[in-house]
């Protein structure tokens, strides 16, 4: 038989474990400048259909295979598809979300992609693609860092594990 005041240990620091892991799983970053509250990613590969019966899994395939009739449309559709949501403090001016990423089989070199955005809202949403012919060619993205620009000034970032 457990004493009482082992119990109530065991339970409290039970707790501070599960509360700590749930503060590790968040993916809200914060910057000198602003948050970004979550990266959503989406790999269309090619192949069969996920095995499943949840709609909300085949609505996002299906979401980023709309309007594709032909076998090149769909096959340019594959890739990688990423949506970033933030907030920055100061809403005043344009600023620019840079996408960095590597691909599988380029080895180290880094490509980019930005967008300037100008309606600065109190939330907002980027979204970058990664497919196509560059898809086809340099392989699945590897990894990636997301940062959020005014002039030289780095606002916020957020990176993938393996970035380094």
């Amino acid at each position: 038989m457990i004493p009482a005041s082992f119990s109530a240990f065991l339970r409290l620091t039970l707790a501070v474990l599960a509360a700590l892991t749930l503060g590790a799983c968040s993916s809200s970053v914060t910057g000198p400048g602003g948050r970004i509250t979550k990266v959503k990613q989406y790999h269309l590969f090619p192949g069969q259909p996920p095995r499943t019966q949840n709609p909300a899994i085949l609505f996002e395939r299906d979401y980023h295979l709309f309007g594709a009739v032909t076998a090149e449309e769909i096959r340019n559709r594959f890739g990688h598809y990423y949506t970033i949501f933030w907030k920055l403090d100061d809403r005043s001016g344009p600023v620019t979300v840079r996408f960095e990423y590597r691909m599988a089989n380029t080895g180290l070199k880094d490509f980019v992609q930005e967008q300037v955005v100008d309606d600065i809202r109190r939330s907002n949403i980027s979204r970058f693609e990664v497919n196509g012919p560059e898809y086809q060619n340099n392989g699945r993205v590897t990894m990636w860092k997301v940062s959020i620009l005014r002039g030289k000034e780095e606002l916020v970032s957020q990176q993938s594990y393996l970035w380094n």
